[in-house]
């Protein structure tokens, strides 16, 4: 319910919380550096947390048709480290469990970048995260009719339905459109089957996050990354999580080319192309984050290895991983 920036005061940089107040938009300090550069990914992350907090509390649940709530107990990681462990742990739906996998990325960030500053700052930055939780909680309360005349007041104001934070976080975790796709991903999926796509998504967007890879996307961030690098001669690399309602359990990574729809184009410098996969593995066992994550950081350092392995013969490990190949095809 707060959206952070910095400001350049009397030599200092100043980071400030404006939050919508009962007499209006307010805007305050919350903390000064010394350098900017400090102050980048402190806003950066207190941007995400506020929205990865505020927007799932804000809007309506209308998975299978009908109209519920989100749940909010994801709002005592904002405060309580030992209950950022359960942002991992839970399965109410994909979107949910996405943002909540995506606060935890932004709060682990905000450790990070507040690591190397002052302890005032640390102690400054803790007691806004505070006021954020507290005025969530307030607002909550009482929309939901449940706060009472003794519950202390709160400088901020919530209203369903117009959460006041930065939305854009580079990969539209909060937009309608990745919700509805991931509800739709969900559709008939039992209990067990979403619990099995929810581990997927966790394993994709984690190794997203840790790859490094400027040029890898979450085509859908519940079964299908895909990176193709500049300089990488049409090739790409599509990592697949298997369908959650399947009995086949297979990751599939897979190394594609394109084809020039234009027989005398030359790949890579084509104006249209159709994709085929060349080489294929099968996984017997799912991926960790962390090897997709190398992967894609294989990619990203050398663009032309997938050229590399899409030589590579069936039974043979891709070069510096190992992933094997199961599958050539002829393109």
């Amino acid at each position: 319910m707060t959206i952070y920036s910095q400001h350049a005061a009397r030599g200092k940089t100043q980071i400030l919380a404006t939050y919508q107040g009962p007499d209006g938009v307010v805007s305050k300090t919350v903390t000064s550096l010394a350098e900017p550069r400090l102050a980048v990914p402190v806003v950066d992350a207190l941007n995400r947390i506020s929205a990865f907090a505020t927007v799932p509390v804000s809007i309506h649940d209308r998975r299978e048709r009908r109209v519920g709530r989100y749940p909010r107990t994801h709002l005592a990681a904002l405060t309580d480290p030992a209950a950022r462990a359960a942002l991992l742990g839970g399965a109410h739906s994909l979107w949910y469990e996405y943002v909540c996998l995506r606060l935890h990325q932004a709060l682990v960030d905000l450790e990070s970048a507040v690591s190397v500053l002052p302890d005032t700052v640390s102690r400054a930055i803790r007691s806004e995260l505070e006021s954020e939780k507290h005025g969530l909680q307030a607002g909550l309360a009482e929309f939901s009719g449940t706060s009472s005349e003794g519950d202390p007041e709160t400088e901020r104001c919530w209203e369903f339905g117009h959460p006041f934070v930065k939305y854009d976080d580079g990969l539209d975790t909060l937009s309608d459109k990745t919700r509805e796709q991931l509800d739709r991903r969900e559709s008939g999926l039992t209990s067990e089957e979403r619990e099995k796509a929810v581990a997927a998504l966790r394993v994709l967007v984690t190794a997203h996050s840790q790859g490094g890879d400027e040029w890898a996307s979450l085509d859908d961030p519940s079964c299908r990354l895909f990176t193709e690098p500049y300089d990488s001669d049409g090739f790409y690399l599509t990592i697949e999580a298997p369908e959650p309602d399947d009995d086949e359990t297979s990751w599939e990574i897979e190394v594609s080319r394109w084809t020039p729809d234009d027989p005398e184009e030359e790949p890579g410098n084509h104006t249209s192309a159709t994709g085929h996969t060349v080489v294929g593995c099968t996984l017997p066992v799912p991926p960790t984050a962390e090897e997709i994550a190398h992967l894609l950081k294989c990619a990203d350092e050398n663009p032309l290895l997938l050229a590399e392995w899409a030589e590579t013969p069936a039974g043979t490990a891709l070069s510096g991983t190992a992933m094997v190949v199961t599958e050539r095809y002829d393109l």
